[in-house]
């Protein structure tokens, strides 16, 4: 934190202008200015400051992907609140990191490996594992660079991998923990299989798309209807092969005779049986069921209920297998159809198979649709830890911003159902556990160890891997060096926020709650909740509300943006948009916007500094002109505002309300107003507008700093000859009297009259076909009775204003009601407008809008008319109506002030 006192003057103000670039290029000095920043180690923690802790990690990303606008928004609002921290006096760590994405990167790997004309499984475990790691290494530095590009204040010393080799001693101990502590079992459970990647996958893994496809429906048993049989439907008839029963309703009287009965099964050597269950709807459909309990989840439940065989008849990548029919070896697809065929030459089709619109889950990954399959798998048992992770919520351990959100958190956790974490492949933390030699009733023994156990002689390790949400669960404190006791865990451990997107909170939240409120029991504890407060943003979505995707053409790369605009119109866009909880809507023209917003400061703190403008103690209230006293009051309450924005997590509202009164109040106003008294012949007026002005400049920089940090760091260096603005302090607002003063109520009434006056004078100027830069002459009245003869120069230099010379004559007035009195403002624009060329352009544009109104009116006045035409229509030819009546009456008043002969 620097100390330099807040009246230390630049070491040689003469040429603090000349410290600046011509113009705002932020292309061309990001780069270095982001490295000075992290050699000089503001961003590394020292976890042994006496200063209080402020901690966040990173959610890390995808070690193979790239940055999206969902990860700019992320790491802004994160890079915000810890810059902020940091000047207000906290030690803060930022601690990023990346994750191994063991789908991802597996992938990735296996497309490379096919280009070559080979195979994981030709190359081996071993091999591939190389390849998959030199893969990380040559894909890791684009998506860090990308951050550095952003200008997020990690702390790199400490950037930590998942599968770095302290992260997986934590996964290893973690998971004996929980082995022994009996929450990981191995169990037969059906899971979402994805055949091109032959591995499970999470439900949370699985995209719903609705499809078209086919319901048919066939007949099991007798083709004789006074024989026994049922009709059943399916847009899956390939699982037929796995079916071991027929459900109906036990109150159905169709099927009460049948119940316990068997019926053949059409290619299969064996007789399946009907059974009786609630879960079948009688009214849907022929009101029974075929059950297929390995390949449907709501069959598999019904299959343990009753006690059924659960064949499972397709392989790893969805071809039929193990039946004995001639179906063995299709994919499921060829299957199905031949399957129908075949059916359909038995005459079992009982109706003509039809089009059938239904949701189907696919593979968000591979895209692929999922097959619900048996599979022995790894589990975590859930109740106890999710009932924790919630009670941490609920207890007030650990706070969810927005409120409005903490439901969802909640039907998540309080629901939850027992976590499948093995993956059937070999990126990834392999499961730490061995199993011995087979008995001779095939049985074999299971050995769990920790990072610190050395397997028994003979044993061979499970060869899958973790599900990668459950390293990345432990982020918070593996990173720290658990299950060590560190230094870092003792400073910073819990961490103080999170902020992520709501859109992960069963991912990604869910699970470091869960892991670290087990770890705040006894004996494993590095403390209780992995964060204080979870701050949850929305999705970024395109200026029409539209979700980004590369099919719709409509995502934006966030670099393409630092590369055209900047990386502070990239963050200052993202940061005005944001409000917890809620989606933001961004466009090219509002990254645009600030990109001027940008140029805006820049120009204005060159001129204040051409001005000799300084930060220093400020003069006495009473020695202040209006416009002075009304924008250090102006400037206190925006502060207390932007304020108390940042400290309820409102990041959108401190932005909007720095950029409004930098813009429209510091620069458009009072800027303006300044330079007339710098250039004035009071030589305290002006000095005290230097003070002033820089006053203004160091608090507004310093504040917008942690939303734009590159030109405030240029801008307040220049200003200050301070050191950086990463360590500065916080502006204070013990330099402002804590409610405006009598003066200052009058000043801010003199100045809202000025800012009414002056915004009056333009517009008439503007009605008088005047240009924005041409001087006129005028005579203003009544500014004494107005109590703004102190203002009286700023307004006609405001308004381009001259002083009336002998024989001035008026050709328009108007007067302007102020709260302190009326204003009478007399223009003499005789030689300024050709009148003549402009009423001929008028007289065109109304008998245009004439024949508008004319044309509509003839047809509202048509009865016949009316009673045809649709109501949307005749709506809209009233519009158009009502427009053409607005403009006939504007241009005919105008052409009316233009008055007889041109000038």
């Amino acid at each position: 934190m620097t100390t330099e006192p807040q009246n230390a003057a630049p070491a040689d103000p003469g040429t603090a202008a000349d410290r600046l670039p011509a113009a705002w290029e932020p292309g061309a000095v990001e780069a270095d200015i982001y490295r000075g920043w992290v050699d000089a180690g503001y961003f590394t923690a020292d976890n042994t400051s006496p200063k209080p802790a402020f901690s966040v990690v990173l959610p890390p990303p995808n070690v193979t992907g790239s940055l999206h606008l969902g990860h700019a928004l992320d790491q802004t609002i994160t890079d915000a609140l810890c810059r902020r921290k940091r000047m207000q006096g906290y030690e803060v760590l930022w601690l990023p990191g990346t994750d191994h994405a063991g789908i991802a990167t597996q992938s990735l790997v296996e497309k490379q490996l096919a280009a070559e004309g080979t195979s994981r499984r030709e190359i081996g475990r071993e091999k591939f594992l190389e390849r998959a790691w030199a893969f990380k290494e040559a894909s890791h530095g684009n998506i860090t660079g990308q951050m550095r590009r952003i200008g997020v204040g990690v702390d790199w010393s400490r950037e930590r991998f998942t599968m770095d080799e302290g992260l997986s001693r934590a996964v290893q101990t973690i998971f004996k923990q929980l082995f022994d502590a009996g929450l990981i079992y191995r169990a037969e459970r059906l899971v979402n299989w994805s055949p091109v990647l032959q591995t499970g996958i999470s439900d949370l893994e699985v995209d719903h798309k609705e499809v078209d496809g086919e319901l048919v429906s066939f007949r099991y048993g007798s083709l004789n209807d006074d024989e026994p049989h049922i009709v059943c439907a399916t847009t899956r008839l390939e699982t037929m092969l796995g079916d071991t029963a027929i459900a109906v309703h036990p109150d159905d009287e169709r099927y009460r005779a049948l119940v316990g009965t068997t019926l053949e099964h059409p290619f299969l050597d064996r007789r399946i049986p009907v059974v009786a269950d609630d879960y079948v709807d009688p009214e849907f459909g022929s009101g029974a069921v075929k059950i297929t309990p390995a390949h449907d989840p709501n069959d598999f439940a019904l299959g343990q209920r009753h006690d059924l065989p659960m064949p499972t008849v397709m392989d790893e990548t969805a071809h039929i297998v193990g039946t004995g029919t001639q179906f063995d070896g299709l994919d499921r697809f060829a299957a199905r159809k031949a399957i129908r065929e075949a059916l359909a030459e038995q005459g079992r089709i009982v109706k003509e198979v039809r089009p059938y619109r239904h949701s189907v889950g696919h593979s968000e990954r591979s895209g692929e649709p999922i097959e619900p399959r048996l599979s022995m798998q790894w589990w975590v048992k859930v109740d106890r830890l999710s009932k924790a992770a919630g009670d941490a919520v609920r207890s007030g351990d650990t706070t969810i911003v927005p409120e409005s959100l903490a439901p969802r958190f909640f039907d998540w956790v309080d629901e939850m159902h027992d976590w499948n974490i093995s993956r059937q492949l070999w990126w990834g933390h392999r499961i730490p556990v061995w199993y011995g030699p087979a008995d001779a009733e095939g049985n074999r023994d299971v050995v769990c160890c920790g990072p610190d156990d050395a397997p028994p002689a003979g044993y061979e390790q499970d060869p899958d891997v973790l599900d990668t949400w459950f390293s990345s669960g432990l982020f918070p404190f593996s990173t720290m060096g658990w299950p060590e006791q560190t230094a870092d865990l003792d400073k910073f451990y819990p961490t103080s926020t999170l902020v992520t997107g709501y859109d992960i909170i069963f991912f990604w939240v869910a699970r470091m709650m869960m892991f670290g409120t087990f770890l705040g029991e006894e004996p494993h504890a590095p403390g209780k909740v992995p964060f204080h407060e979870i701050l949850l943003h929305g999705l970024v979505r395109d200026e029409f509300g539209r979700k980004m995707s590369k099919s719709k053409g409509n995502g934006i790369d966030p670099l393409d943006w630092v590369d055209e605009y900047g990386a502070d119109a990239l963050r200052f866009t993202l940061a005005r948009g944001t409000i917890p909880g809620a989606d933001l809507n961004v466009g090219a023209d509002a990254a645009a916007s600030s990109r001027k917003f940008a140029t805006k400061l820049f120009n204005a703190t060159k001129l204040a500094l051409m001005n000799d403008a300084r930060v220093g103690e400020l003069p006495d209230r009473a020695a202040l002109t209006d416009a002075d006293r009304w924008i250090l009051d102006r400037l206190a309450a925006v502060q207390a505002e932007a304020d108390a924005a940042f400290d309820d997590n409102e990041l959108g509202k401190a932005c909007e309300a720095l950029y409004h009164f930098a813009w429209d109040e510091l620069c458009d106003w009072y800027l303006e107003v300044s330079k007339l008294q710098l250039q004035g012949d009071d030589d305290e007026v002006a000095e005290n507008t230097r003070l002033v002005l820089g006053k203004a400049l160091d608090v507004v920089l310093r504040m917008l700093h942690p939303t734009m940090p590159f030109v405030t760091e240029v801008l307040w260096k220049a200003l200050t000859g301070g050191t950086s603005l990463v360590i500065a302090e916080w502006p204070s607002r013990d330099w402002a009297p804590a409610e405006i003063p009598a003066d200052g109520v009058e000043s801010a009434r003199r100045f809202a009259d000025l800012q009414r006056l002056v915004t009056e004078i333009r517009r008439f100027r503007s009605d008088q076909l005047l240009k924005p830069g041409q001087r006129v002459a005028a005579r203003l009245t009544g500014l004494d009775e107005a109590g703004l003869t102190s203002l009286a120069a700023a307004a006609a230099n405001l308004c381009r204003l001259t002083p009336p010379e002998d024989g001035f004559a008026a050709t328009a007035s108007l007067e302007v009601r102020l709260v302190g009195g009326t204003v009478t403002v007399e223009l003499d624009t005789s030689g300024t407008v050709d009148l003549g060329a402009e009423r001929a352009r008028l007289e065109k544009d109304l008998k245009a809008a004439q024949k508008e109104l004319d044309g509509t009116s003839v047809k509202l006045g048509n009865e016949a008319f009316l009673a045809k035409a649709p109501d949307a229509v005749v709506d809209k030819i009233r519009t158009r109506q009502t427009v053409a009546q607005e403009e006939v009456e504007r241009l005919t008043a105008r052409i009316a002030q233009l008055g007889g002969g041109a000038a």
